[in-house]
């Protein structure tokens, strides 16, 4: 199996029904994920989120959390990716939690899959083409 760096907005769709999860679970059956030890706070936000907004009961997002904490990913530190992440986010003006999962995709060369599109389209934008072959939006992964 390959390696790939997944972001919170992947790992979530593993356990929560949303729109992009059919794609989210393709990426767990068919990549070895990697991400920043920084995806547990930010999953755990997500579905803080949820139950505020209704979308998730306190029980259902327990069990999420549950379910994330026993996938299959393996988490690298985030202060090892300081000194990139920070450059990125100078560099492309966007805030540096993203830039953390991009950091370590360039660090493991491997692909990052996100579904945050607009994180895509920034990349797209105000990076070199180099870029391109570390970043796959994950209705990407549909239709390759």
């Amino acid at each position: 199996m390959k390696d790939c760096v997944i972001d919170a907005s992947v790992a979530i769709k593993w356990v929560v029904e949303e729109n992009g999860t059919r794609e989210a679970l393709a990426v767990r059956a068919h990549w070895r994920p990697l991400a920043p030890d920084l995806l547990a706070a930010e999953c755990a936000n997500i579905l803080w989120k949820k139950v505020g907004r209704g979308e998730l009961s306190v029980d259902e997002a327990q069990f999420a959390a549950r379910l994330l904490r026993a996938s299959d990913i393996e988490f690298l530190p985030t202060h090892a990716l300081l000194e990139d992440a920070t450059r990125l986010a100078i560099d492309m003006n966007h805030p540096a939690y993203d830039c953390l999962y991009l950091a370590l995709a360039m660090r493991e060369g491997c692909p990052f899959i996100t579904a945050d599109e607009a994180f895509v389209r920034v990349i797209h934008q105000k990076r070199p083409a180099a870029l391109d072959r570390h970043i796959v939006a994950l209705m990407q992964v549909a239709r390759d």
